[in-house]
């Protein structure tokens, strides 16, 4: 069973942000003010630094007990000889706001990454071994500001991802396909990793595919230097997979208004530029599909203590600007929306069973 799984970083910053008479006029500033860190950006010491050489700086890996990753649904099994090994970048559930990056004996923190590892890394299961490594990620404040110390926060945190991943890629099997995931702060992450690990590296050749999920892709800005072109259909691999779920009417302004304002990898302005929009329900670039398609949704019961996978609970279409319309209020999953009807804490959850299956496919069709 999966408890709370990734409604509880969606129901924490709402109990925070949500009280009280004018959040519709105010929300980004009660946000702000909620969660920004006040305190001057402070490097954690070395010593704090996980050792990736070391089971326990990983959440998910090979030989671990209780790993969180290799959750199965009733009816859906794990691969008993998995082919792949994925690495896996978990969102944010730091919500510390007395410090800019996340620390690793947070209990509260960590329950959270085991439920997103649940919910999220678990998708991989069924074609892949999981690595999802721990690290010192940015607060959720960080997201929140302009402010020098949000950057110097992500920096901190990428520095560790980067070590994850060399630790990774030199403790797997050499000639092992791999898949890159990530979710949110993760994809972030992912982006940076592409390009400065798979990029031009011989690397390239064995990944399967990089889901970069929650995070936007400038089509023309971000994606030529990122090593791998786009997933155009369900049986493409080598590629690049991205969507951001919304639901109608959808107000992407507080994403556009970070998006037009930063440059892609290529050094180009993401201004004005589509975003990448995968359909999870296809495995094509753009389209739309109708609820039947969707094989399964993880939907909490009631009391959100557990999860069942729902068939044909959730259409997906890529609209013009690159953002994934869910269609209006997906039954299930409305209590927890962010502002702008942002679905974003449930990009995985909704298309839980296709991306399942889109991993095999894609697996399935690459060169041997």
């Amino acid at each position: 069973m999966v408890r709370k799984f990734l409604y509880v970083i969606a129901a924490l910053i709402t109990l925070v942000i949500v009280a009280g008479i004018g959040w519709a006029l105010f929300q980004k500033q009660l946000m702000s003010a909620a969660l920004v860190p006040t305190v001057p950006f402070t490097p954690q010491p070395d010593a704090s630094a996980p050792d990736y050489a070391k089971p326990a700086a990983w959440l998910s890996r090979p030989g671990l007990l209780n790993d969180p990753s290799r959750w199965t649904a009733p009816g859906y099994a794990l691969a008993e000889s998995p082919k792949a090994q994925a690495f896996f970048i978990t969102p944010t559930t730091a919500l510390d706001r007395s410090r800019w990056n996340g620390d690793l004996n947070d209990a509260a923190a960590n329950g959270r990454l085991n439920l997103f590892a649940s919910s999220q890394a678990s998708a991989f299961n069924g074609s892949a071994q999981v690595w999802a490594p721990r690290y010192r990620q940015a607060t959720i404040g960080a997201f929140l500001t302009d402010k020098a110390d949000a950057t110097r926060a992500l920096e901190f945190a990428y520095r560790d991802v980067l070590r994850a991943f060399d630790a990774f890629v030199a403790q797997v099997p050499t000639d092992a396909p791999i898949i890159l995931a990530g979710h949110s702060q993760g994809s972030l992450h992912l982006t940076r990793l592409l390009h400065d690990r798979v990029a031009g590296k011989p690397l390239a050749r064995r990944i399967v595919a990089a889901y970069v999920i929650g995070w936007p892709v400038s089509v023309t800005a971000d994606l030529p230097a990122l090593g791998l072109p786009a997933c155009t259909a369900a049986t493409d691999s080598g590629c690049i997979l991205s969507w951001q779920s919304f639901a109608e009417p959808a107000d992407p302004s507080q994403i556009l208004a970070i998006y037009d304002r930063t440059t892609g990898f290529t050094g180009r302005p993401r201004r004005g530029t589509p975003m990448l929009c995968t359909n999870p329900l296809t495995g094509t670039r753009g389209g739309s599909a109708p609820a039947t398609a969707n094989r399964g949704a993880l939907v909490p019961d009631a009391t959100m203590n557990s999860a069942e996978v729902v068939a044909g609970r959730v259409p997906a279409a890529c609209r013009p600007d690159g953002l994934l319309s869910v269609g209006s209020e997906p039954e299930g999953f409305g209590r927890f929306i962010l502002p702008g009807n942002n679905y974003h804490v449930f990009d995985y959850a909704m298309f839980w069973a296709n991306i399942r299956a889109d991993v095999a496919t894609r697996l399935g069709a690459r060169p041997s």
